[in-house]
Formats: structure tokens, sequence, C-alpha cells
């Protein structure tokens, strides 16, 4: 009995040794919760770890708390840091990630135009902001063509918008009104006069799929991604490409400096962007592929905002400076929170 239990003490400690040893080794990766963090896992992660047998660890956030943890780190918490293209830039600028040596990502090749946001960053999937509606729950007459349409007053109390992040309707907002992002002044006392279609301003994706799926806002500025997620549950959602484009967002992923383990990062933006996973990204959340080799369904590729070929993105994409976006977004919120919200 004692020569049992010695060996199960001893044996509990070579697992717990090769436990400790796994997490100290593994790639760290820095990304949003739910399923951002699935979609990362289950289609870069878990093929990354198959190919090196390296595995990944996750730690997870809020978009700015990531941010501003990682102003305050004395070193890097992760190896890699998946963030969106503007936020990308206030690391940038914080010095906080490496320059991104494409040579070691023979993958880079084939990346298209739009994802290469920065030395520093680059895009792993791209989605657009549009309309999103319910057409079982709005007038059969209104007829969300364009974001024109918006301020239709038989949509009032109808409406939602992101509260974290107004770029998208005060750019198009200024668009309408003969501006742009860099201009957005311009649109100011048209957003005004939207303020009565306003019923709520949503916090999160969770949020943002909660009001449209129960009915309380039937039309909203949505983040198409979630739109697809939706309408696989059941949802009778419908994602609209209005004649003036739609928004784009590209999500994106670089290397931390100060990293120990850049050659396993490399590895993992080099996967990040094959064929093979980009494809399966689109299959899966009917997200933009950021290569121009991905394989995608003809049923896929006829979602408004799933982007295929050059055409669509110089067209349908309205595109939002990165940077004027990253200077702009405090402010934005701030007269956003004041004149609209309030």
């Amino acid at each position: 009995m004692i020569r049992k239990l010695l060996t199960l003490c001893a044996l509990s400690v070579t697992l717990g040794g090769t436990t400790a040893w796994a997490q100290d080794n593994a790639l760290v990766v820095s990304t949003w919760g739910g399923s951002f963090r699935d979609l990362i896992d289950d289609n870069i992660g878990k093929e990354f770890t198959r190919q090196t047998g390296v595995p990944v660890k996750y730690v997870t956030g809020g978009t700015i708390d990531r941010l501003n943890k990682a102003k305050l780190a004395s070193k890097p918490e992760s190896d890699i840091t998946f963030t969106t293209s503007h936020v990308g830039w206030l690391y940038v600028n914080s010095n906080l990630f490496e320059q991104i040596d494409t040579a070691k990502i023979p993958n880079y090749a084939n990346l298209v135009d739009r994802a290469k946001i920065s030395p520093y960053h680059i895009g792993s999937w791209a989605y657009v902001y549009s309309i999103g509606y319910r057409p079982d729950l709005v007038p059969a007459s209104i007829k969300l063509e364009s974001w024109n349409d918006l301020w239709n007053p038989a949509l009032k109390g109808k409406l939602s918008a992101p509260d974290f992040d107004p770029s998208h309707i005060i750019t198009v907002s200024a668009m309408l009104s003969g501006g742009d992002a860099a201009t957005w002044e311009k649109g100011q006392e048209k957003l005004k006069a939207l303020k009565p279609n306003f019923k709520a301003f949503y916090t999160n994706d969770a949020n943002a799929q909660q009001l449209i799926a129960t009915g309380e806002t039937p039309v909203e500025v949505i983040l198409s991604m979630n739109a697809y997620h939706m309408a696989s549950q059941g949802v009778p959602i419908k994602v609209v490409m209005p004649k003036e484009g739609a928004v784009l967002g590209v999500d994106t992923m670089a290397i931390m400096k100060g990293t120990t383990k850049a050659d396993l990062a490399y590895k993992f933006l080099n996967i990040a962007l094959s064929a093979d996973v980009q494809s399966k990204i689109v299959a899966s959340k009917k997200a933009s592929p950021v290569v121009t080799n991905a394989k995608v369904s003809a049923e896929d590729a006829k979602l408004p905002g799933v982007f295929t070929t050059k055409e669509q993105w110089d067209t349908q994409a309205i595109v939002i400076d990165n940077k004027l976006r990253a200077e702009k977004t405090a402010e934005w919120r701030k007269w956003f929170t004041e004149n609209i919200m309030n």
C-alpha cells in the first residue's frame, strides 16, 4: 500500500510538472471573450497546436480594457494581440507592437490591400457595420435600401446602434450631408434629426443580439457577423448592403513588443492567413476573408458584407481612415453621448 501511495504521489508531481511546463511554454493570445475567442481557438489555435505541439492560452477582455492593461504592464501579458484596426493604432502609438517582418509570413503575399493596416498590425478577418432589420416587425412599405431610409418617421422608436463606437453612424451622417469622417461636423444636424428613431443603444455584441432577437429594436446598425449568427439560430433577420456601401471593419493581429516567442508568433500569424483557415472562418462566421486565395461557397459569397472580389472591396466598403478613427473615437463618443443618447 505504501509503495502504491508513493507511486501515485510521484505520478501526481510528474503530471503537475507537465501541466506547468505546458502553461509556461504556451503561446499566449490576447483577444475578446465569447464567440470571438472561440473563433480564434477553433480555427487558428487548434491548427497551430496541431502543427507545432505548442498549446495556446488566451487572456480575454474588452477592447479598451486590454489596451489600458497593456499600457500599464512592465512586460507583455500576451505574445499576440487581436484588436480592431483603429485601436491597433493606439497600441502602435504606445510602442506596444513589434514591427512585422512580412518575410516570415509567406501567406502575407495573398493579403488584400485593405487588410494591410500598418507595419505593425495586419487583418485577420473583415466584416461590415450595416443595416440589419426584422422584416416581420417593420411596415412592409419600408424599403431599407439606403442609409437615408433610417430617417423614415415610420421607424420612430425602432432603431438601435452601439454606444461604445458611434463612428459608423457619424460617418454615414456626414457622407449623406456632403462630408466624410474627417469633416464629420457636417453631419451633426442630420444625425440629431435621427434621434427620435432611436429606442436603445447597445453596449456589446450580446446586448445587440438580444435587442433585435426580442424585437425591442427591429432595426439596428449591426455588425454583419452577429447578424448572420442570429440568422443561423433562427432569428428572421435581414442584412442590407445600402447603395452607399457599408462601414468596413477589419479585426487585426499583432506581435507584442518584448515577447520571447516571436518565432512561434510568426507561425501563428501565417497559419491565420492560410487559405484553409480563412475559408473555415468564412464558412463558420460569415466574415470576409482577408486573403485572395480563400475558398468561399457561392451561397456565402452572395451575403452582403462578405467580400470576395476587389471590386466589392473598392465599391461596397465605406472606409474610415484608421489613424483618424483612433484619434477621434473619444471625441465622437463624447459628442454622441451628449447630443444623441441624452
